[in-house]
């Protein structure tokens, strides 16, 4: 019978094939040729799973990675341990970053490398480089990021990436110039081997003198280095385009770093939570002081420490000042008794916090008592701030004068006692955000008034009437600059009223 079913199933060949096996290598062998089967199988099994068991992890790693990045609502929706299940999604996704649109590059031939180094405080390098980027915009040369003044009263060490946003300086403006942060290599090679040329433009210069005079220059010597850049660009006669890239370098361009603008930020959320507050550029430091040769309220040996400090800077010109008929001119920054008169006279109430944006004031608190007394709400950010919120900050004269000039951007009134670089710098930017309050003083028409309320010719009530009635015109309002040609120090500067790129109240919004 089992020969018939061999024919029929072939069953009977295999199972004698594996009687001879069991002969062969016998019953014991063949046992453990069987556990040694299952074993691998079930090696092979865990080994499977093990390794399926990791790659569903990394994928589910890699997901929620790609979760807190781009926020998608499926795996917002579910407890994780990698984010923070209790935080509302609108909060999780209002923390990602806005992706940067960069503007296209604008392709042209080079005609060489602009080296800049800027000279004087911050506000006096701000604007000048300003003027700096326009005039390599229009010669078609390679600007390198900008030098800063390392020399000067202050003694400040910060590079540009130390107050700037270097990187957003080189890419929001990638349409109009190339900017690089170093000289290429082998272009480096030449400048230190002394194969370039070093020199101070010409003040208030129209851009026909860039085109005709400096850009053979740079065609010729490939780099050239331009080593004085305060006031070297006219404010008047120049193509719209290039008072436009001015304002928008100044207004969009030069952000401050994420560190200033943060503490900045403190500062005036500070303030705000108690009510409205006025900065008060209370230019009254001895550098000014000793620069200006005006010493009115000094005493004697005050007045020999500032002359001696004028004769030690070789180029502060002007030695010997009379500081009494340059008062009487207008000339001098108002004293902090002046100012405290004439803040009193404008209605200034007594209770409004005055943020004094200024370096240390000569002669401390005796020259501060009356002003202190007028009005005690007097603060600065080192009363507001932690020293340790200002200890990178120390010996950075700069980074101080950035945060005072974010502070008083913010403010609801602006009032500077003296018409420095940092008192115009802010007046135009306050009118580029709406024409802000700013109340610009007759230094000249005050001190006048000052001394004849002082000697009794004039009551309070009428002092007070003249100066409100004088000032009624002088908040900032909307208006052109005064042109004078061939004198261009005495006309309005170009950045404390760039009417070009302002918006007007009554006019549809444009982009400056």
């Amino acid at each position: 019978m089992c020969r018939v079913e061999e024919k029929s199933t072939g069953k009977c060949d295999y199972r004698k094939q594996w009687e001879m096996k069991l002969k062969m290598f016998g019953e014991g062998k063949v046992e453990k040729l069987k556990n040694s089967m299952v074993s691998r199988s079930k090696m092979k099994l865990w080994m499977i799973r093990a390794m399926t068991t990791v790659l569903l992890w990394t994928c589910f790693a890699q997901l929620m990675t790609l979760g807190d990045m781009f926020g998608p609502r499926l795996l917002k929706g579910w407890p994780s341990c990698f984010s923070h299940s209790e935080l509302p999604l609108v909060a999780e996704l209002s923390s990602i970053p806005p992706k940067v649109i960069l503007p296209p590059k604008r392709l042209y031939k080079n005609n060489g490398y602009l080296m800049v180094s800027c000279n004087g405080g911050l506000n006096q390098m701000r604007a000048a480089i300003c003027d700096m980027v326009a005039i390599a915009r229009y010669l078609n040369v390679t600007l390198i990021v900008p030098e800063l003044d390392k020399t000067s009263f202050w003694n400040d060490p910060s590079e540009f990436q130390d107050i700037f946003d270097v990187d957003h300086f080189i890419t929001s403006l990638r349409d109009e110039v190339r900017i690089l942060k170093e000289l290429p290599p082998r272009v480096q090679q030449r400048v230190d081997q002394g194969m370039f040329l070093s020199m101070q433009p010409v003040s208030w210069s129209d851009i026909s003198y860039y085109v005709h005079q400096i850009l053979p220059l740079v065609q010729k010597h490939k780099v050239v280095q331009l080593n004085k850049t305060d006031a070297r660009l006219a404010n008047n006669q120049l193509p719209i385009e290039i008072q436009k890239l001015r304002c928008r370098v100044n207004f969009n361009v030069l952000r401050f770093t994420s560190q200033i603008e943060e503490l900045g930020r403190r500062v005036v959320k500070i303030l705000r939570e108690k009510g409205p507050f006025l900065v008060l550029h209370l230019r009254y430091e001895m550098d000014m002081l000793a620069f200006s040769g005006c010493t009115q309220g000094c005493n004697t040996e005050e007045e020999e420490e500032l002359t001696r400090m004028r004769y030690a800077y070789p180029w502060w010109k002007e030695k010997v000042i009379n500081s009494e008929m340059k008062r009487k001119e207008g000339l001098c920054p108002l004293t902090p008794e002046e100012t405290a008169l004439v803040l009193k006279a404008l209605g200034i109430d007594q209770n409004v916090q005055i943020y004094i944006a200024a370096g240390e004031i000569y002669g401390g608190e005796r020259r501060m008592a009356a002003l202190a007394e007028a009005f005690p709400n007097l603060v600065r950010k080192e009363t507001l701030l932690a020293p340790s919120d200002l200890k990178f900050f120390q010996n950075h004269s700069s980074q101080m004068a950035a945060l005072d000039y974010l502070v008083s951007l913010e403010s609801d009134i602006f009032v500077p006692t003296y018409d420095g670089n940092m008192a115009k710098v802010v007046e135009g930017h306050r009118r580029f955000l709406g024409f802000k309050k700013t109340i610009l003083l007759d230094r000249k028409l005050l001190v006048s008034l000052i001394d004849q309320y002082r000697n009794r010719s004039l009551s309070w009530d009428e002092f007070s009437s003249t100066v409100k009635e004088v000032h009624a015109d002088r908040m900032g309002s909307p208006k052109k600059r005064i042109v004078i040609p061939d004198r261009p120090k005495e006309e309005d500067y170009f950045y404390s009223n760039p009417h070009e790129c302002l918006q007007l109240l009554d006019e549809p919004l444009r982009s400056a």
